[in-house]
C-alpha cells in the first residue's frame, strides 16, 4: 500500500498541516508550514524562544515499513489529538521521543519484523533487556519505554499499523532503587565551585571593562578592511594603485612597524621573503594579485629589508587596555578578530548571568535599547534595569516583557554587546559581525543557542589558562577533582541564589557586595513575571539557617544565647533537637535538610549582630511584600524584643563598639552635630551591652 493510499485510508490527507493547531512564532505562515505527506517535518516555527534550535522530523531515517506508522503517531501528538488521559507534549519532547522511537524500530528492522502487529511478548522483553544492558540511567530508560508504549497508547490513531500487543506486560514501570526520585523543591543544579567563580567572575569582567574597547574597535577595523569600503589611512579608491600602495608604506616606515608575516607561498617559497601580501593588499584597497608584480614587489621588499617581518599579521588597532598596569596584548591578530568577539560576547553573558540572576532565555532575549538609566539631580547613575522576555511560567509561549534592576557591571556588559553588534541587530546575543558561524555554533535564529554559550566558555576558559600560563600569572581557573569544571548557563542562577543565601567572605563577596545584589534583584523583577529568584534565595536561606542553628546546638557552652529574646530561643532550639539528630556538625544530606526545615522551622533568623526569634506580634519590623517572616535590613536590635545574641554577634557589637570609640578619640576633625550622634549611640550601644551581661572593658582598654 502506497502512502498517499494509506493516509487516504487513515482520513489525513498528504497536504494536511502537522502544525495546524499549535501556536507559531510571529511573522510564520501556517501555509508555509510543513504538511502530512511531507517526507521531512520542520517544527521550528513553533520554538518561540530565539537561541532555541531548529526541530525537524526526518521520517526517511526510520526503517521503511514504519515511516507511516510514525508519522501518524507524531501527527497525533502534534494536533492534540490525544487518547483519554494523555498528556499534550512540547514539540522539542516529541522530537526527543522520535530518537528513543526510531532505536526500537531500527532494532526491530534488524530483527526481521516488517509490521508493528507482528511485535510479541517476547520480542519486548528482548528489547527490554537490551536497553537495560546499556546502563542508562532510570530517566532514560523510562524514556525508550514510553516511546514503545506510545505505540499502544494511540493504537486507535495508528491505522496503517500498530502494535497488538501491550508492552507494559513484558515492560513494566521500573522500581526500586533505580527509579528517578520525584522533583522536589530542591535544586539539584550543580553550584559553581567558588574557587572556579573568583578567578572566572574576574577575567570575564576584565574583558567587559577593560577588553572590551580593544575588542570592538579592532572589530571596526577588520570589517572595513573586509569589505574594503576604505582603504587603509582612510584612503579614497580614487587614487590610484601605485599611490595607495606607496602611501601604505610610507606610514609602515613612518611608525617603524614591521611588515605582517604570512605563510611561504607556492613557487616564491625560495625566492621571497614569507610577507603576508593578502593582508598589504587589503590595507591599500588593491586586488590581491597586484603587490606581486612589478615595480610593487621590489617596493615591499625595500620596505621588508628596512623593517623587517614580524611575528604574524596584526590590526594596526590601539591597545589601550590595561593589566596591571601594562597592555593586555602587544596587539591583536587579524585572525583572531573573530574569535575576541566571540570571547567577549561570552564574556558579557557571564557578568549577565551571574550578576542579574536572570535565566537562560531571558538573556538571549535582550535587545538594542534593554537598559535604562535612573539619575539623581546631578545626574549621576542611581539605578540600572535591564527590560526582556520572560518564559518560563507564562501563559503565553511567546512571553512576556519584564524588568530587572541591575548593577552597573551588567550595564556595562550591555553597553559593550549593543557597541559588538551593527546598528542594523537588534539581538545582543546575535553572532557579531566578525563572527564566522562555525565558531560560534548560532542557532538558525540567528542568536546563540545554549549548547555554543557551553563551548564558547570553554573556549573561554581555555584562553584564561593559555594566558595566565604563558606570562607566569597564579590567576588561573583550577581543576576540581583533577578534572575541567563543565560550566552550564542553569549554574550561574543557582550559584548566585545560594552565594546571596550564605554571603560567604573572600574576594568576591567583597568585590560585587551579595547584600546589594540581593536587595536589587528582589525588588527589581518584574511583577508580570513568576521569576522565582526570590524562592530560590529563600529555599538556600532556609538551609543556611538550618546548618546555623545545628552549630548553635552543637555549642557546649552553658550560656549560648544571651538577650531579650534568649529563653524563647533555647526552648525553640530544644524542640528543634528533639525532632532531629544532629551527627557531627550538622545534617549533611542537603535534601533532607531542606524538608525538615519546611517541616519544623523553629523561626530563628541567625544574622550580623543579632539573632532574630521572630514573632510577628513583637516585630518592629515589617516586611514590605507581605511575606511572613523578618525584614531583616530593618531590624531595630537595641529595641527588638525578638532580639537573642549569639556569642558571634557579641563580638560583632565590641567591634562596633571599638570603631565608635576610636573615632571619637580623634573627635577634633568631627562636626558637632556628627560627634553628637556618635555619642549618643555609643551611650545607647553600651547600655544594651550592659544590659545582656556582655563585657566592654575589654573594649575600652583596646582603645586606650
Amino acid at each position: 500500500m502506497t502512502t498517499a493510499v494509506r493516509a487516504a485510508f487513515r482520513g489525513i490527507p498528504d497536504d494536511a498541516l502537522v502544525l495546524a493547531n499549535r501556536p507559531l512564532a510571529p511573522h510564520i505562515d501556517l501555509a508555509a508550514t510543513s504538511r502530512f505527506g511531507d517526507d521531512k517535518w520542520d517544527l521550528s516555527p513553533c520554538q518561540h524562544q530565539a537561541h532555541q534550535h531548529a526541530l525537524t522530523i526526518n521520517f526517511l531515517t526510520l526503517p521503511a515499513q514504519f515511516r507511516q506508522a510514525a508519522k501518524e503517531l507524531c501527527f497525533a501528538m502534534l494536533r492534540y489529538d490525544l487518547p483519554e488521559g494523555e498528556k499534550e507534549m512540547r514539540v522539542s519532547t516529541i522530537r526527543g521521543m522520535v530518537s528513543d522511537l526510531k532505536e526500537f524500530l531500527d532494532w526491530a528492522d534488524e530483527r526481521g519484523i516488517r509490521t508493528l502487529r507482528e511485535v510479541t511478548v517476547d520480542d519486548i522483553d528482548t528489547y527490554r533487556r537490551r536497553v537495560e544492558a546499556r546502563r542508562h540511567t532510570a530517566n532514560t530508560v523510562g524514556r525508550k519505554r514510553r516511546a514503545v508504549c506510545n505505540l499502544w497508547y494511540f493504537r486507535r490513531k495508528l491505522i496503517s499499523d500498530a502494535l497488538s500487543i501491550d508492552p507494559v506486560s513484558a515492560w513494566p514501570e521500573i522500581k526500586g532503587p533505580r527509579r528517578r526520585p520525584a522533583a522536589g523543591p530542591e535544586n539539584t543544579t550543580d553550584r559553581i565551585p567558588e574557587q572556579v567563580l573568583a578567578p572566572l567572575l574576574m577575567w570575564a569582567l576584565c574583558w567587559v571593562e577593560e577588553f572590551a574597547d580593544d575588542v570592538i574597535r579592532a572589530q571596526d577595523d577588520w570589517l572595513a578592511l573586509r569589505d574594503r569600503k576604505t582603504g587603509y589611512m582612510g584612503i579614497v579608491d580614487g587614487t590610484t594603485p601605485h599611490e595607495r600602495v606607496t602611501a601604505l608604506l610610507q606610514d609602515y616606515k613612518a611608525t617603524r612597524r614591521p611588515l605582517p608575516r604570512g605563510k611561504p607561498r607556492g613557487g616564491y617559497k625560495h625566492q621571497r621573503p614569507p610577507v603576508n601580501v593578502i593582508h598589504l593588499c587589503r590595507q591599500a584597497n588593491v586586488d590581491t594579485t597586484t603587490l606581486s608584480r612589478e615595480p610593487f614587489w621590489s617596493m615591499i621588499a625595500e620596505a621588508i629589508d628596512e623593517l623587517g617581518l614580524d611575528d604574524s599579521t596584526y590590526m594596526t588597532t590601539e591597545i589601550r587596555g590595561r593589566l596591571d598596569g601594562q597592555p593586555w596584548l602587544r596587539g591583536i591578530r587579524y585572525d583572531d578578530v573573530t574569535r575576541y568577539t566571540n570571547r567577549l560576547q561570552i564574556a558579557c553573558y557571564i557578568v549577565i548571568a551571574y550578576l542579574s540572576g536572570m535565566r537562560e532565555a531571558e538573556i538571549k532575549h535582550m535587545k538594542r535599547g534593554c537598559l535604562s538609566v535612573m539619575r539623581d539631580e546631578d545626574s549621576r547613575p542611581v539605578r540600572y534595569k535591564v527590560t526582556s522576555q520572560a518564559f518560563k511560567g507564562e501563559d503565553t509561549p511567546a512571553g512576556t516583557e519584564a524588568t530587572w534592576v541591575v548593577s552597573a557591571s551588567v550595564a556595562t556588559a550591555v553597553r559593550a554587546l549593543e557597541r559588538l553588534q551593527p546598528p542594523s541587530q537588534d539581538m545582543l546575543f546575535a553572532p557579531p559581525p566578525a563572527s564566522r558561524s562555525s565558531d560560534t555554533g548560532s542557532s538558525p535564529n540567528s542568536v546563540m543557542g545554549v549548547n555554543s554559550t557551553i563551548d564558547g566558555m570553554a573556549r573561554l576558559v581555555k584562553w584564561i589558562n593559555e594566558y595566565c600560563a604563558e606570562r607566569g600569572r597564579d590567576d588561573s581557573i583550577p581543576q576540581v577533582n583533577g578534572k575541567d569544571w563543565r560550566l552550564v548557563t542553569k549554574q550561574f542562577r543557582r550559584t548566585l541564589a545560594w552565594t546571596i543565601a550564605r554571603q560567604p567572605g573572600g574576594t568576591i563577596a567583597g568585590a560585587i557586595q551579595y547584600r546589594h545584589h540581593s536587595v536589587q534583584m528582589f525588588e527589581g523583577y518584574a511583577g508580570t513575571s513568576a521569576s522565582g529568584f526570590r524562592h530560590e534565595v529563600e529555599a538556600e536561606q532556609a538551609i543556611a539557617r538550618g546548618e546555623q542553628l545545628g552549630d548553635i546546638i552543637l555549642n557546649p557552652a552553658p550560656q549560648r544565647l544571651t538577650g531579650p529574646a534568649a529563653e524563647e530561643a533555647e526552648a525553640r532550639l530544644a524542640a528543634l533537637e528533639n525532632e532531629v539528630e544532629f551527627s557531627g556538625k550538622v545534617i549533611t544530606d542537603r535534601k533532607r535538610l531542606a524538608r525538615f526545615m519546611q517541616r519544623h522551622d523553629p523561626r530563628i533568623y541567625p544574622g550580623q549582630f543579632v539573632t532574630c526569634v521572630y514573632n510577628p506580634d513583637k516585630a518592629l519590623c515589617r516586611r514590605r511584600d507581605g511575606a511572613d517572616g523578618p525584614s531583616l535590613p530593618d531590624c531595630q536590635p537595641l529595641k527588638c524584643r525578638n532580639v537573642a545574641i549569639t556569642a558571634d554577634n557579641a563580638q560583632t557589637f565590641l567591634a562596633w563598639l571599638q570603631r565608635l570609640e576610636r573615632a571619637l578619640a580623634n573627635g577634633s576633625v568631627l562636626a558637632p552635630y556628627v560627634r553628637d550622634r556618635m555619642e549618643q549611640r555609643r551611650t545607647e550601644l553600651t547600655e544594651f551591652l550592659e544590659a545582656n551581661n556582655i563585657p566592654i572593658s575589654m573594649t575600652k582598654e583596646t582603645v586606650r
